[in-house]
């Protein structure tokens, strides 16, 4: 009978398959995901990992562990060793193959050897290797055939199959700064509050931030300020989505008026609340150097 507590435990996935294939790829995927991922772990390791990340207390809901014929003998073990975990754990073994003709392209491509080439050719190895996985490719839960995937179609795939349920696609950080404090060097864009007449200069303002009501009735009221807000959140809108199709997860959206104390402040968090109703787009707001002055 399966333990209650063990069987309510995250998810585990084993990545095997062709070497040339995408495992590494995948592995990156999941990563950013947020699965705890091992590479080239000993086969008969994975009990022991996975009583750990119970332990744990659900700190490492989901591990994907990827093995291959790396493993050499003990890489023979792996169907046992996973049907015996699956009273367990949520456990999915996932194979990733491609054709004899990709294979054989892309190890040409980054000019390797196959890792059971030996002193035979690359054709040599890829068949030593099907023999090899053929057990394990017919006990897998999802094989995916990655031959016509590029890096990024095969990372979203990845995404596709593995994020958890009402994940977000993209993270998006907009970030208030002032410029007299320098550009944020991790910005992937940039934008200017400077042409809005500057708080500071009314004195019932100047103390105040672009966190109090007052400064954000008066950044708002002026002459252009909404119809920025408008139109920039309306281009913003195709660059996220860029972004998902291309696997960029995070991005930095830094607005900057002079002092990073009132303008950039109230635009910032108004830029965030409006991204925030975009689907699949987790929206967070930081002020770099307010409270500086």
């Amino acid at each position: 009978m399966t333990d209650p507590d063990t069987a309510n435990a995250g998810e585990v996935l084993i990545v095997t398959g062709m070497s040339g294939a995408g495992r590494s790829t995948v592995a990156n995927a999941l990563e950013d995901l947020d699965w705890y991922v091992v590479d080239n772990l000993p086969p008969q390791m994975l009990r022991p990992l996975l009583e750990l990340s119970e332990l744990a207390g659900g700190a490492v809901p989901r591990v994907a562990v990827v093995v291959d014929v790396r493993g050499r003998e003990l890489f023979g073990r792996v169907p046992e060793i996973a049907d015996a975990l699956r009273a367990h754990r949520r456990l999915r073994i996932v194979f990733l193959d491609a054709s004899d003709e990709v294979l054989v392209r892309r190890f040409e491509a980054v000019r390797r050897p196959h890792p059971l080439q030996s002193t035979g050719t690359i054709v040599d190895g890829i068949h030593r290797e099907r023999q090899r996985l053929a057990p394990l490719r017919e006990s897998a839960d999802l094989i995916i055939d990655t031959s016509s995937y590029n890096i990024h179609q095969l990372t979203t795939r990845a995404a596709e199959l593995f994020s958890a349920e009402g994940s977000p696609l993209h993270t998006v950080s907009v970030m208030s700064f002032g410029f007299k404090y320098g550009l944020p060097a991790d910005a992937d864009l940039v934008a200017d509050m400077r042409f809005l007449p500057n708080p500071y200069w009314t004195d019932e303002l100047r103390s105040l931030t672009g966190e109090d009501e007052a400064v954000r009735d008066f950044v708002l009221s002026q002459p252009g300020a909404r119809e920025f807000l408008d139109a920039y959140t309306a281009a913003l809108a195709p660059v996220i989505a860029g972004y998902q199709r291309e696997n960029k997860r995070h991005s930095i959206i830094a607005i900057g008026c002079t002092g990073g104390k009132h303008r950039s402040v109230v635009m910032a968090r108004e830029i965030a609340a409006r991204l925030s109703e975009m689907p699949d787009v987790a929206v967070g707001v930081t002020h770099r150097d307010l409270g500086r002055e």
